[in-house]
């Protein structure tokens, strides 16, 4: 595997120097930021990144306060309240994108949540606790327990609520592949995923740079 200062290099000629490049990495909140974050906000961005997904984000985020209003922002204990009847009106509602089935998702990821907040006090503090070095264990749960959580959007809503993790875009296992890393286009085999968590963990030690700063920078170099 090439040294990721050698991505580095390549990112910063891409970008227009080492200033620009930083201008550009996400922001990592801190465990307290993570533990302090409500449930409710979990949810939302968990419905916010399902509902993005194979769609027009921009149609989605104009939208959002009337996803925000129709769902009473997102507290999963009324949530799953919801009788199908209510499920029904929301999936027909024209605020939102009419979705039946992503609607019952939101219903299923308050669940999800909540189980989750049962087991270990909050959300929240249950993703602040899970190392990096096993970030492809925290996507695999999240795909199993939640409802349309599984490949990028588990990770988006990772990395949108300031969670230190990488994304597994189509820049970023190229740019692994380029690396020398032995995997396909669309890596999912445990072996696959083992490699690339093995490879972030590499290049975290040698650089001590956060892993969603790697991962941005593993796009940006190409």
């Amino acid at each position: 595997m090439k040294r990721f200062e050698h991505i580095i290099e390549r990112a910063c000629d891409h970008q227009g120097g080492h200033s620009y490049l930083e201008e550009m990495m996400p922001t990592v909140r801190s465990t307290r930021a993570l533990v302090q974050t409500k449930d409710n906000r979990w949810l939302a961005q968990m419905t916010r990144c399902v509902f993005q997904a194979g769609f027009v984000w921009r149609v989605v985020n104009h939208k959002w306060d009337g996803f925000e209003e129709v769902f009473f922002g997102f507290p999963p204990e009324k949530i799953v309240m919801l009788s199908p009847d209510q499920i029904d009106r929301f999936a027909q509602n024209p605020r939102i994108i009419r979705n039946r089935q992503k609607v019952v998702g939101v219903q299923a990821n308050a669940q999800f949540i909540l189980d989750i907040t049962q087991e270990h006090g909050s959300f929240g503090k249950f993703i602040s606790r899970w190392p990096a070095h096993d970030l492809i264990g925290l996507f695999a749960l999240m795909k199993k327990r939640g409802s349309r959580l599984g490949g990028m959007t588990g990770q988006r809503v990772l990395r949108n609520m300031g969670k230190d993790t990488f994304i597994l875009t189509g820049d970023v296992v190229r740019c692994l592949q380029h690396s020398g890393l032995d995997i396909g286009n669309n890596p999912s085999s445990k072996r696959e995923l083992g490699l690339i968590q093995n490879t972030f963990n590499d290049w975290h030690e040698e650089t001590e740079l956060p892993y969603s700063h790697i991962s941005r920078i593993c796009a940006l170099s190409l």
